[in-house]
């Protein structure tokens, strides 16, 4: 798995260097564990910075599913939205807009996977990326051991992700 606490770390502390002090984030079903460790990680970061507020909405993987929840972050004052996924934080950006505000002059949005379209969008996508080769490839050594009799370690494994900063994010607004 990516460490989502470490993915989290970077997203909030990238937004947090740009000014914004209203901080939300749009996770996935309660019962996503990978949402439930995101959200873990957002209150331990919060607690580290005592002048930014966090708020939380959850929604279904999906930009349809996004939108009312970001719709709601938007409305209650947030500037910068963390993303559980590249699909909600595409949704967010649709929710941004038809409130008549703007990605990133009004609200900052960061997605979390680096899908290959990410550089497409428009703005370009600010995302954690996943290390998926070093992934596939712990996956692959872990079969090959089992195959051979060797003993595999029951614990998770965690990999380190990477904030790819693109043009989602911007220091939040003036007043």
């Amino acid at each position: 798995s990516t460490d989502d606490a470490v993915a989290v770390e970077q997203a909030f502390a990238h937004l947090v260097s740009l000014g914004h002090q209203k901080v939300g984030a749009l996770l996935g079903p309660e019962d996503h564990v990978p949402s439930r460790r995101k959200l873990d990680a957002l209150m331990a970061a919060a607690k580290g910075s005592p002048d930014v507020t966090c708020d939380v909405e959850r929604a279904s993987f999906s930009m349809e599913g996004a939108r009312p929840a970001a719709t709601r972050l938007a409305e209650r004052g947030v500037t910068g939205i963390l993303c559980a996924s590249d699909v909600l934080a595409l949704g967010a950006v649709r929710a941004v807009r038809r409130l008549g505000k703007r990605v990133p002059q009004d609200i900052s949005i960061v997605g979390y996977d680096d899908s290959a379209i990410m550089t497409c969008t428009d703005p370009p996508l600010t995302t954690v990326r996943q290390p998926i080769e070093a992934m596939g490839q712990s996956v692959v050594d872990l079969l090959v051991q089992q195959m051979e009799g060797v003993g595999v370690p029951p614990e998770e494994l965690f990999f380190e992700p990477e904030l790819v900063v693109r043009g989602s994010t911007a220091p939040a607004p003036k007043g």
